[in-house]
């Protein structure tokens, strides 16, 4: 049967009465279910809170467990943001650079179907990244600088239009882009080959995209994955029909490729105010153990200790 509306208060009610909530302060709890709604603060993230065969909550949780829980995941948002912002930067610059060096500043070139490399099978694919691209610099647009280029230069340069570009449309573009190109700058990223960049770039675009939504991250998922590497080794993580259980397609995968793609310092820190992050929630959290969290996230038990091995 569909899901009634209900009143916060009636909201209230069923959490206390028939989902065995712990609901100290029912004026701060209505508060937050206004400023976060049920479906976001309780659908979300309930889960690792309740008995699976009764759905109800486990004894003795509490309305501000799942409240600090929910922060905990917007904190992760933002953390994870920041650094994928950086890999997005650096791969956008870096493909503005060689294509331009290779085919020139006109935007013609971005927009020629001739300048990318895509086989029989994705010619369509090809055609649709064209057209995107196209679109995002199309007049009247949204963006001051393209506006300006275009009216005063007629010429929308790569490297101008490359702000407008979303991550996703800049992985289709490496993807299809000529083997030199790709081979230049798979190079600047030490330990994987252009193939194994275009994975990880394409699951970390994905994951951008749910932290520019604020949807729940914490149990990120894809059906993309990213290459086997010699972290997968090294961490000994376990493996079922010949494949890693964890850190091909979830949150830790994306932990493995920020390993590949920024910088020692940066890791260090990401990895540190990651760790610091976790281990403050668990602390809050008392319902939940460690080993259900990181299950959840996709991390192995020894995920700190990443740091100890070389990459290749």
């Amino acid at each position: 049967m569909p899901k009634k509306f209900l009143t916060y208060e009636q909201q209230l009610y069923k959490l206390q009465n028939e989902k065995k909530l712990v609901i100290s302060n029912l004026v701060y709890a209505e508060e937050v279910l206004e400023k976060l709604s049920y479906y976001s603060l309780i659908g979300g993230y309930k889960t690792l809170f309740k008995h699976p065969a009764s759905d109800k909550f486990v004894y003795g949780v509490t309305f501000e467990e799942i409240v600090t829980f929910y922060y905990f995941d917007e904190e992760l948002i933002i953390l994870f943001l920041k650094y994928i912002l950086h890999v997005e930067r650096h791969i956008k610059s870096m493909i503005s650079y060689y294509f331009c060096e290779k085919y020139g500043d006109n935007q013609s070139a971005y927009l020629d179907e001739c300048n990318y490399n895509p086989s029989k099978k994705s010619a369509k694919e090809v055609k649709r990244l064209i057209n995107s691209l196209a679109k995002s610099i199309s007049i009247p647009s949204n963006y001051i600088y393209i506006t300006h280029h275009a009216k005063t230069y007629g010429n929308v340069p790569l490297w101008v239009a490359m702000n407008a570009f979303t991550f996703g449309q800049v992985s289709k573009m490496y993807q299809y882009a000529s083997t030199d190109i790709r081979t230049k700058i798979s190079k600047r990223f030490r330990g994987i080959t252009e193939k194994q960049l275009h994975q990880m770039i394409t699951i970390i675009a994905r994951c951008r995209n749910i932290c520019a939504h604020g949807e729940r991250l914490y149990s990120f998922k894809i059906r993309k994955t990213i290459p086997d590497t010699s972290l997968h080794e090294k961490l000994k993580i376990t493996r079922k029909n010949g494949q890693y259980i964890s850190g091909k397609s979830d949150l830790f995968a994306v932990v493995i490729a920020l390993r590949y793609l920024i910088g020692n310092e940066d890791f260090k820190i990401f990895k540190r105010n990651l760790l610091h992050l976790v281990n403050d929630t668990l602390k809050k959290c008392p319902h939940i153990s460690r080993e259900q969290l990181l299950n959840n996230m996709g991390f192995p038990k020894n995920w700190s200790k990443m740091l100890k091995y070389k990459l290749f």
